[in-house]
């Protein structure tokens, strides 16, 4: 499985660029409700009374529902027709999604969304195996565009969350991305081509698949890399708007979203981590895109404004792109049975986000800024260390 297969055929055409952004904007649709909630926690902790760690667990309570439905989606989905579940699962996201606007308590709205990362996950994985089916050639760069949507979600989705909260209010504003997950919905069932899905190899044992993926090193690297990854990620971004809206910064929460502007260039360099892994694999990709992750969390301690603005922007171009990688190195190195080998990528990965998000608070809460940057710089050396280990997989036909 470490063995590097090369071929010496000609490459593919690459997608075209009206295929990339078209699932560039569903991965935007798909997870625009994930992200956006943060550029808003502190107006949803005055709104429901709480500290920090309190609102960031039950914000991103999302991935537990994620990490859930992603196995589930993964083992039972072998003979779903992609194109009509994705439709309904984005769906039926809006109701969770406009529910929130009218959550009386941190209890309920943590239920709703944990309920939105099921649906969530259901059309995130999915996703993910149609890419891996239709574009099984060219996984790498279908995948990279797809990130790059989510990329896109994070800035977007900020952007629009503070401006709307500032307007209509931080639990109001749900109901406009609920009117998002409907677009998707929409964009969905017209735009992707229904295909017959890849049949388990082993039918009515849905956990063998489960254990021949969990059997190979290679995938259980990948699906550390994920979980490590996003433990990071949410851990800083989480609790970076309640640093920034404290003095010495205390910015505003218009001034805040605008912040947020630092996702920017995630989205030019995150559509590159296809062609960038074909060319060096991902045991070269992953540490240096970490490494730079790395850098910005060492500059984000430091008092200025600009430090910290820069050292978030190189945070997120390393965090993206190493998830852009490792998303797509699963697609390549899984060996039949795609939706659950993504599947398990997936409830790792969003494991990641819930345990991010109460270990960092937790550090947050009780010892500082200082401490939660340390802890997500722990993950990251972790997953950077792991990703020396990956090996690029090309099949005889590529």
């Amino acid at each position: 499985m470490n063995q590097i297969a090369i071929s010496a055929v000609a490459p593919l055409p690459a997608l075209s660029p009206a295929r990339s952004l078209l699932i560039a904007v569903i991965g935007f649709l798909t997870l625009v409700d994930l992200f956006a909630t943060q550029a808003i926690l502190p107006s949803l902790a005055a709104e429901y009374g709480v500290i920090p760690s309190e609102i960031g667990v039950a914000a991103n309570s999302t991935t537990l529902g994620m990490a859930v439905a992603g196995l589930l989606v993964g083992a039972f989905s072998a003979n779903v027709e992609r194109k009509r579940a994705i439709t309904l699962s984005l769906l039926i996201l809006s109701v969770p999604t406009a529910l929130l606007a009218f959550a009386p308590n941190l209890t309920i709205f943590a239920l709703l969304r944990v309920t939105q990362g099921l649906f969530m996950a259901a059309a995130f994985t999915l996703t993910l195996t149609h890419l891996a089916e239709r574009c099984e050639h060219r996984t790498a760069t279908a995948l990279a565009a797809y990130v790059t949507g989510v990329v896109a979600s994070n800035l977007i989705g900020r952007l629009t969350a503070a401006f709307v909260a500032g307007l209509v209010g931080a639990t109001s504003s749900f109901l406009f991305f609920a009117a998002l997950n409907v677009a998707g919905a929409v964009l969905v069932a017209f735009a992707l081509t229904r295909n017959e899905p890849e049949a388990m190899t082993e039918h009515g044992r849905f956990w063998s698949a489960w254990a021949r993926h969990l059997a190979r090193p290679e995938l259980l690297r990948t699906f550390a890399i994920g979980f490590l990854i996003l433990f990071a990620f949410i851990g800083v971004f989480t609790y970076v708007g309640f640093v920034l809206m404290r003095p010495p910064h205390a910015l505003s929460m218009g001034a805040l979203g605008l912040v947020f502007l630092v996702f920017a260039p995630s989205m030019v360099t995150t559509p590159a981590a296809g062609r960038i892994t074909d060319r060096y694999g991902p045991g070269v990709t992953i540490p240096a895109s970490l490494g730079i992750a790395l850098a910005g969390l060492a500059l984000m301690v430091l008092p200025s404004l600009t430090f910290v603005i820069v050292g978030m922007t190189l945070v997120g171009i390393g965090t993206f792109f190493a998830q852009a990688v490792a998303t797509g190195h699963v697609g390549r190195v899984a060996e039949g049975d795609k939706a659950a080998a993504s599947g398990l990528y997936l409830s790792s990965y969003y494991c990641g986000g819930l345990f991010g998000a109460a270990i960092v608070g937790q550090l947050f809460d009780r010892f500082g800024w200082n401490a939660a940057v340390a802890g997500t710089s722990a993950a990251l050396g972790l997953a950077a260390w792991l990703g020396r280990k990956l090996r690029m997989k090309r099949k005889v036909h590529e």
